[in-house]
């Protein structure tokens, strides 16, 4: 896409956003969320406060990124826990468990927002997101959560290319869902295979491989990494560091996907 193309999709952002008198923005740390948090901030300045979530769903290290995100560009910040893992109909995991989550996540989200007088709660969706599976957006409608994004027609490699242009660090920043998309539909979620696959996420992470997946198949870890970064896995060293940490994270096998890393995989 064109810079002038470009530009015209974040004006129309821009005047979507003016409409608001003040804004919370559902703030999870990655690209797109925080993209839009610094295009309503940079508009809205004092008006705008980031809320995160945070609960064993969520790894640790995103909301580490989104508390100095926010204190480096003085931003509001506020955290708040989701406690989803106290809902049987999540800890199920059937294929309604996005849309569970979030009919239990946003109004938390939208009452925080309101003690402190804002009466508007955007989330960070794209148009790409609309051609995944996604039951959490039923909520998402339900509960009147603004997607300005989707409203100006931004695609995920347009907020890449954006951010870019304004130096957010995160313009290359790869997807991050939370921890329950690596387990199969109708596996129970527990706190144990959250902790195991971020254990084994963050080993892989702290050795190079930013595009990546642990999928958790019981005792066996399934890894899904970016096609470009399969020989470096195969490197002898590298290959058995890998299967020591993943193994330490508490898996007894270790398999790496030949299809590579494809987002949203759990949902075929």
């Amino acid at each position: 896409m064109n810079s002038d193309d470009l530009e015209a999709k974040k004006e129309r952002l821009i005047s979507i956003l003016k409409n608001y008198k003040s804004l919370a923005v559902a703030f999870s740390g990655g690209a797109d969320s925080t993209f839009l948090l610094a295009v309503a901030h940079d508009l809205l300045g004092e008006k705008v406060t980031a809320i995160t979530v945070t609960s064993p769903v969520h790894p640790a290290r995103e909301t580490e990124f989104a508390g100095k995100f926010a204190r480096n560009h003085g931003i509001k910040h506020i955290i708040i826990q989701s406690n989803e893992m106290n809902l049987l109909e999540f800890t199920a995991n059937s294929r309604d468990r996005c849309y569970v989550c979030k009919k239990n996540l946003f109004p938390k989200m939208v009452r925080a927002a309101s003690e402190m007088g804002i009466t508007k709660l955007a989330h960070g969706a794209n148009t790409d997101d609309l051609k995944d599976f996604r039951p959490g957006f039923s909520a998402v409608s339900e509960l009147g959560i603004a997607s300005p994004m989707i409203e100006a027609g931004l695609s995920k490699q347009d907020i890449r290319d954006l951010s870019k242009k304004m130096l957010l660090e995160t313009w290359d920043k790869p997807a991050m869902a939370c921890l329950a998309t690596r387990i199969p539909y109708g596996t129970a979620i527990t706190i144990e295979s959250l902790k195991m696959i971020e254990e084994a996420e963050n080993a892989l992470i702290d050795l190079g491989f930013s595009a990546c997946r642990v999928r958790h198949h019981g005792n066996l870890a399934r890894i899904e990494l970016a096609k470009e970064d399969f020989d470096r896995m195969m490197n002898e060293k590298t290959r058995k560091s890998v299967i020591e940490k993943v193994k330490k994270a508490g898996y007894l096998y270790v398999s790496m996907d030949l299809e590579g890393y494809i987002q949203g995989s759990m949902n075929r």
